[in-house]
C-alpha cells in the first residue's frame, strides 16, 4: 500500500496543473446514513452491510440537492433513466468510500471521545442563537433530518475520525527546497505562442449536403428539433386593491364602527412625574427632608440627581400610562397631585418621585378620529367584498365547467387570453408559483390534452388571485424534417467544414514539424499572427490550456500543437518561449501551501483506491435501479 501511495505522489506536477484534488465530498451529504433497515441490501464491505435504507435515504438526498441546485431543469434529467441510474451508482460509490474509511480509521485507532463530538456539534453555526449553543434549534434541525441527537452524534464521530485521517496525510507532505523550485517553474510561468486559425465559416460555403446525409443528422439529432409543451390561457384577475376604488362608506357606517370600537380610541389614564436619583440612601433621605422643608424639586433634581438626562428638564420624566410605568413608581402608590414618595430602592440607586399632574382616562372624540375610522371601515368592507367575489366566481366557474362566461358576468369583467407559452416562457402576469403549477400539473386538459375545466380561485400574494382556463394546447412534439431543413444543412455542411479543417491542420502541422511549414501554410492561405503571452493561471479555456501541453521548444525553434478556439475553428498553435515567472516570498510560501494541499489530495486518492482493490465488496440487490 505505501507503495501506491508513493507512486501516486510522484504524480503531483500534473495533479497541480490541471487542478488540486477536491475531497469535501467525504465531509458532505452523510446526513441520514446511518439510518439502517432489514431486508434486501444495496453492498457489503469487508463483511458490513450497507441496507437498501442507507442506500435509498442517500440517493433522496443526492436528489433533493441537485433539485435545489438546478431548479426546474432537474425534472428532465430526473425523467432520464440512464441519468438517474448513474447518479444511483455514483452516491452508493461515495457510501461504500465512507464505510471503507470508517474500517481503515478504527484499524489505525483513531478515535473521537464524546467530549470532541459535543465540542463539534456546540461549534455548529447552524445551531447558536446569538453566538450561543441552541437546544431547541438542534433537537428541529436534526429532528427535519430524520435523526435522533444520538445518531447525529455518531455521524460527528465518523466526520471527526476521517478528519482526522485527512490531517494525519496532510503533515506527511514533504519537498525539498530543489523540488519546489523546479515546480514552481513549471507550474507558475508565461508562454509566448502564435496563432494561425482554420476559420470554419469560410470552409462551410464550400460543402455540399446530400438528401441522404441530411436525413441521417436529422434522425440522430431529433432532440435538438423539439417543440415543448404549449399553452394559450384564459384568466381572470380578481384583485382586492381594485375593490378599494369601488367601496364607498357612510357616516352612519362610521359612527356604528367607532360606537362598537370605543376601547381603540380610548386614552388610558395617565401620570405625570419628576424624579431625583441618588447613588446612597443616605443622600436620597437628606434631598427628601430638604423637600419636606419646603425646598424646590426642579432645582434639587439639576443640582443633585445623578440621572443626567432627567436633571436637566429639572428630574421631569414625562407621562406614564400604566402599563409603561416602572415597577418601583408603581409600588410608591402616588395618587394625588404634588405627592412625594418616600426613599424608593431601584436598580439604579435609590429615587424620590413627586407626582405632579393626573389625567384620567378619556376617549376621543369622533371628529378627531373620523378619517382614520372611515379609512379602517372601508378597507375591512373592500376585503369582505373580495373575498365575496371570489366565492361569487368560484361557484360560477365551478357550476359552468365548458367555458368562463358565467365566471366573467360573476366578476363583471372579459377572460384575458395569452399567447402561446411553454414552461419556460410563462407571461409576466402569471408568472406565479400555484399559477404554473395548476396549469402544468395537467388537472385542468381533457381527454386527449384538450381544454377541460376552469381551474378554482387561485391566490397570490395574500391580495390577487386568479380563475384560469386552457383555452389551447400543443403537446410536445418534434419539428418535421422539411421545416428544419436549411438548419440541418448548415449543420452538416459545417460538420463536414469541420472535419475537413482538422484534416489539413493535421497536415499542416507535421509539415511544420519536418521544417517544411511555410509552403505548406501558404497553399493553405494561412500565416501565424503576432506572439500573444499566456499565463498559466489562467487557462480558461480549451485553446489556453492546450498552449501549456505544448513541449518545451528547442533553441530557434518552436513547438507545434493543434486546438480550437470558443467558435470551434481549428487552431494551429507554435509555441515559442517559456518565461519562468518570478515570486516574492509571500507569492512563495502561498503556493507551497497549496501545493502540499495537493499532495494530501494525491495521497488521499490513493488510499482509497488501496482500500478498494484489498476490500470484499459485493453488491447486492438494490443497488440497482428500482
Amino acid at each position: 500500500m505505501m507503495d501506491n501511495l508513493r507512486a501516486a505522489a510522484n504524480h503531483v506536477v500534473l495533479k497541480i496543473i490541471l487542478a488540486i484534488v477536491a475531497i469535501s465530498f467525504v465531509l458532505t451529504g452523510v446526513g441520514n446514513y446511518l439510518i439502517g433497515g432489514g431486508g434486501d441490501y444495496a453492498a457489503k464491505v469487508n463483511g458490513q452491510q450497507i441496507s437498501r435504507a442507507q442506500l435509498e435515504q442517500a440517493v433522496q438526498n443526492e436528489r433533493n440537492r441537485q433539485q435545489e441546485s438546478l431548479g426546474d431543469s432537474f425534472s428532465a434529467l430526473a425523467g432520464n433513466e440512464g441519468y438517474m441510474l448513474q447518479m444511483r451508482r455514483q452516491v452508493l460509490s461515495q457510501l461504500i468510500d465512507e464505510t471503507l474509511l470508517d474500517q481503515y480509521a478504527q484499524t489505525l485507532g483513531l478515535a473521537a471521545s464524546d467530549d470532541q463530538i459535543r465540542d463539534a456539534i456546540f461549534a455548529i453555526p447552524a445551531f447558536r442563537t446569538d453566538n450561543k449553543f441552541d437546544n431547541e434549534k438542534y433537537r428541529s434541525i436534526i429532528n427535519s433530518m430524520g435523526l435522533t441527537p444520538d445518531q447525529y452524534a455518531q455521524l460527528m464521530r465518523k466526520q471527526l475520525l476521517t478528519q482526522q485521517l485527512i490531517q494525519g496525510m496532510g503533515g506527511t507532505g514533504f519537498m525539498l527546497p530543489d523540488e519546489t523550485t523546479r515546480l514552481l517553474s513549471l507550474a507558475i510561468q508565461d508562454r509566448k505562442a502564435r496563432l494561425a486559425t482554420l476559420d470554419i465559416d469560410t470552409l462551410v460555403a464550400g460543402q455540399t449536403a446530400t438528401d441522404q446525409e441530411i436525413q441521417d443528422n436529422y434522425n440522430q439529432n431529433k432532440n435538438a428539433y423539439v417543440l415543448p409543451e404549449s399553452f394559450k390561457v384564459s384568466y381572470i384577475p380578481l384583485d382586492a386593491a381594485s375593490m378599494m376604488d369601488k367601496t364607498t362608506v357612510s357616516d352612519a357606517e362610521v359612527q356604528a364602527y367607532y360606537d362598537q370600537h370605543k376601547d381603540q380610541f380610548t386614552q388610558q389614564a395617565r401620570k405625570h412625574y419628576r424624579i431625583i436619583q441618588s447613588k446612597t440612601e443616605a443622600d436620597a433621605k437628606g434631598i427628601l427632608a430638604q423637600l419636606q422643608q419646603g425646598a424646590d424639586f426642579a432645582t434639587l433634581a439639576k443640582q443633585k440627581s445623578t440621572d443626567v438626562i432627567s436633571a436637566k428638564n429639572g428630574g421631569d420624566i414625562g407621562w406614564m400610562e400604566a402599563d409603561s410605568t416602572v415597577e418601583e413608581l408603581k409600588q410608591a402608590n402616588l395618587n394625588d397631585k404634588g405627592q412625594l414618595s418616600g426613599v424608593i430602592t431601584s436598580s439604579v440607586g435609590y429615587l424620590i418621585a413627586r407626582l405632579d399632574d393626573v389625567q384620567p382616562a378619556q376617549v376621543k372624540p369622533l371628529t378627531e378620529v373620523h378619517d382614520s375610522v372611515a379609512a379602517k371601515v372601508k378597507q375591512e368592507k373592500a376585503v369582505d367584498a373580495y373575498y365575496a367575489l371570489q366565492q361569487k366566481v368560484s361557484d360560477a366557474a365551478s357550476n359552468d365547467n365548458e367555458s368562463l362566461a358565467s365566471a366573467e358576468a360573476a366578476a363583471g369583467t372579459k377572460a384575458i387570453e395569452t399567447d402561446w407559452f411553454s414552461r419556460d416562457s410563462v407571461p409576466a402576469v402569471l408568472n406565479f408559483d400555484p399559477v404554473k403549477q395548476v396549469i402544468f400539473d395537467g388537472s385542468l386538459l381533457g381527454a386527449n390534452g384538450a381544454p377541460g375545466n376552469n381551474s378554482d380561485v387561485i391566490t397570490v400574494d395574500g391580495d390577487r388571485a386568479f380563475i384560469v382556463r386552457i383555452a389551447e394546447h400543443k403537446p410536445e412534439s418534434t419539428k418535421s424534417l422539411d421545416t428544419v431543413r436549411s438548419q440541418v444543412e448548415q449543420q452538416v455542411k459545417r460538420q463536414k467544414a469541420a472535419q475537413q479543417a482538422r484534416v489539413d491542420a493535421e497536415k499542416i502541422l507535421m509539415a511544420l514539424k519536418q521544417g517544411k511549414g511555410d509552403d505548406a501554410l501558404k497553399a493553405a492561405n494561412l500565416a501565424f499572427g503576432e506572439a500573444q503571452t499566456f499565463d498559466s493561471t489562467r487557462q480558461n479555456d480549451r485553446l489556453s490550456q492546450a498552449v501549456f501541453t505544448l513541449p518545451q521548444p528547442q533553441p530557434n525553434k518552436s513547438s507545434y500543437g493543434l486546438s480550437e478556439d470558443g467558435k470551434g475553428n481549428i487552431v494551429l498553435l507554435a509555441l515559442d518561449e517559456i518565461i519562468p515567472r518570478k515570486l516574492d516570498d509571500r507569492q512563495r510560501s502561498l503556493f507551497v501551501g497549496q501545493l502540499n494541499q495537493g499532495m494530501t489530495g494525491v495521497t488521499f486518492d490513493a488510499l482509497l483506491n488501496n482500500l478498494r482493490g484489498e476490500a470484499k465488496i459485493k453488491l447486492g440487490n438494490a443497488a440497482q435501479m428500482q
